[in-house]
C-alpha cells in the first residue's frame, strides 16, 4: 500500500515499477514487524523501492510517501520517505495522515454491505427507495439540434440500483473526464457549488442527465457517493457517524475520518507541491482542517497508512479482526468477484484497466495475463487522486 501526495498517475507508475502490493495472506493484529526473507521476501529487491521513492523525491516527483509492505501476518516493509509538506520542509513519518481521495469508496461499500447483511436493504434495491429523487432520473440522448449542434434529449431509464451505485453502472460521472454533452452539463449546472450536505448532494446529482442506460456501461462518478446518501437512510444516521460506529471504532482506525479538527493531527496531514493542487476542470485539493456539511462517501476520507492496512487486513481475514466479524467470508467473497460480466462494457476511461472487471468498490483482476501489470487473478485494488495506492 503506498501513500504519496504525488497526483495518482504517479503512484501507478510507481506500483508497475515495484510492485508496491499488500500480500493477499492478512496481517497480524498489532502488525508485527519481520525480516523480508522470513516471509519469503527479499531486503534488496525492497530496497530497491527505497531507492526509487527516494530518487522521484529527489527529482521532485512527489515530496514524499509512506509504503506498507506486508506478507503471512507480517510487516515486511514500512517506510516513511522525503516530506510530509514540501513548504513547511516537515519530514514524512509514518503516521502521517493522508486524503485518500476515492480509497474511501471501498469503505463505504463495506458499510453498505453490512447493510445488506443486516437486511436493511438489498443491492437490487432501486435508489429511489432511499431517494425518492432518482423516481425521476432520466438518460441524456446526445442528438443533433435543429442548428445541427449536439443537445440533450432526456428520455426515461430502466431504475438506478444499489448495485449500479457499488459498481459504478448508474450512468453517473464526475463531469471531467471526456466531453460529451451529458458531462458538460454536469460542469455547466452549478449543481455541485455551494454547501451542502449529503442528501442535498443526492437530489442535486439526481437532476442531472444520466450518461448511459444504468447497468451497461461502467463510468466513474459521483456513484459512491449517492451510495453514501444511501447508507445514511437505511442506516438512520449520518455516513461519518455510521463509519465510525462500524469500522473506525471497532478496526482502531484512530487518525480516519472526513475532517481534521484538531490542531494536533493537523500538524500532521500531509500535503502536494503549492503547484500540484489541481487535478483539473476546477477539482483542487481539499481542506480537510475545515469541516462542512458534506461527506464524500466516495473520496472525502483521510487517514493513515496503519490504519487502512487494519481494514485491509479485515478484508484479508474474509471479514474479521480480533475476534470481531465484520463482514461474512461469502459478503467479502462476493465484493471482490467482478461483476461486470459480458453485459456491462468498460467506458472510454476505464480506469480498472485491460485484464480488470469491478467488484463492489474494488477493480478485480480477472486473469493473470494481459495485463501490462504484474499480479494474480483475484487481486484487488483501488487508488487515490491525491497519489494513494492500495
Amino acid at each position: 500500500m503506498l501513500l504519496s501526495t504525488a497526483p495518482r498517475i504517479n503512484a501507478l507508475a510507481y506500483l508497475s515499477a515495484s510492485l508496491l502490493l499488500v500480500a493477499s495472506t492478512g496481517l497480524a493484529a498489532e502488525l508485527p514487524r519481520e525480516k523480508p526473507e522470513a516471509l519469503g521476501m527479499s531486503s534488496s529487491q525492497l530496497g530497491k523501492i527505497t531507492a526509487r521513492l527516494q530518487d522521484d523525491v529527489a527529482k521532485g516527483v512527489m515530496p514524499g510517501a509512506v509504503l506498507l509492505v506486508a506478507r503471512h501476518g507480517k510487516i515486511a516493509y514500512y517506510e516513511a520517505i522525503g516530506e510530509q509538506d514540501p513548504q513547511a520542509k516537515i519530514p514524512m513519518a509514518k503516521d502521517s495522515i493522508f486524503r485518500i481521495y476515492s480509497m474511501t469508496k471501498p469503505i463505504t461499500s463495506v458499510v453498505a454491505m453490512q447493510l445488506v447483511e443486516e437486511g436493511k436493504m438489498t443491492i437490487g434495491d432501486p435508489v429511489a427507495r432511499f431517494i425518492p429523487s432518482y423516481k425521476d432520473a432520466k438518460l441524456g440522448v446526445e442528438k443533433p439540434g435543429a442548428d445541427g449542434k449536439m443537445v440533450l434529449e432526456l428520455v426515461p431509464t430502466r431504475p438506478v440500483t444499489v448495485q449500479d451505485l457499488l459498481r459504478h453502472t448508474a450512468g453517473i460521472t464526475y463531469g471531467f473526464f471526456g466531453d460529451t454533452a451529458q458531462k458538460r452539463a454536469y460542469r455547466d449546472s452549478g449543481a455541485l457549488s455551494g454547501d451542502y450536505d449529503n442528501a442535498d448532494f443526492a437530489d442535486r446529482i439526481a437532476r442531472l442527465p444520466l450518461g448511459y442506460q444504468p447497468g451497461t456501461v461502467w463510468d466513474y462518478g459521483y456513484n459512491t457517493d449517492i451510495l453514501g446518501r444511501v447508507v445514511e437512510v437505511a442506516d438512520k444516521t449520518t455516513l461519518g457517524q455510521s463509519m465510525q460506529q462500524r469500522i473506525f471504532g471497532p478496526l482502531g482506525m484512530k487518525d480516519t475520518s472526513f475532517f481534521v479538527t484538531d490542531p494536533a493531527k493537523q500538524k500532521r496531514i500531509a500535503e502536494p507541491f503549492t503547484a500540484d493542487r489541481n487535478f483539473g476542470a476546477g477539482a483542487d485539493f481539499s481542506e480537510p482542517r475545515k469541516a462542512a456539511k458534506f461527506e464524500s462517501g466516495g473520496g472525502g476520507l483521510v487517514g493513515t497508512a496503519m490504519d487502512y492496512a487494519r481494514f485491509l487486513k479485515m478484508l484479508l481475514n474474509k471479514g474479521s479482526l480480533d475476534g470481531k466479524r465484520y463482514l461474512s467470508p461469502a459478503t467479502v467473497t462476493y465484493m471482490t468477484a467482478d461483476h461486470m460480466g459480458d453485459h456491462v462494457k468498460p467506458g472510454p476511461f476505464y480506469l480498472p484497466g485491460v485484464g480488470y472487471g469491478f467488484g463492489l468498490g474494488f477493480a478485480v483482476r480477472k486473469e493473470t495475463g494481459v495485463s501490462p501489470m504484474a499480479g494474480s487473478a483475484g487481486e484487488y485494488n483501488w487508488g487515490g487522486a491525491g497519489g494513494t495506492y492500495m
